[in-house]
């Protein structure tokens, strides 16, 4: 391995999860997996190759760049959804309407009964340049 192959890879662009500070730990994990899985189905060039272990077994290809996740509280979340929209910055919403649906349906029918601005919000999740993402996130910290 030479120095170069040794170097940090540094990605241009980010993905990142903004969680409401008050939910629940079996809630931030959904809504963490809920909201990536959007990502990745309108933005193949988050996807990196197919994995394959020593033996040859296939499996599936994941993000190619690490998925930050911070928290917030709702006003946080609020104020980040609204930069979002501003920016235009691919974007995956999750509500807190949606842990009381159980298919994607019910999901989607949730998010359009209401409102841009009256959407209450348990995550959100945003890709694109650094630092159009960073100040998307303004005033959210890392997930602890």
């Amino acid at each position: 391995m030479t120095t170069t192959d040794a170097a940090p890879v540094r990605f241009d662009t980010k993905i990142a999860v903004l969680l409401r500070d008050d939910l629940e730990t079996w809630q931030r994990l959904n809504v963490t997996a809920f909201l990536v899985s959007g990502l990745g189905t309108d933005l193949p060039e988050v996807i990196g190759e197919p994995y394959a272990d020593a033996d040859g077994t296939p499996y599936l290809p994941m993000f190619r760049q690490p998925v930050l996740v911070f928290e917030g509280s709702k006003e946080t979340l609020t104020a980040a959804h609204a930069r979002a929209l501003t920016r235009a910055l691919p974007r995956a919403v999750f509500t807190t309407d949606l842990f009381t649906t159980g298919n994607d349906r019910d999901n989607r029918a949730a998010v359009r009964a209401v409102g841009r601005d009256g959407l209450d919000l348990a995550g959100l999740a945003v890709y694109g340049p650094r630092n159009a993402v960073d100040k998307v996130l303004k005033g959210a910290r890392m997930h602890r």
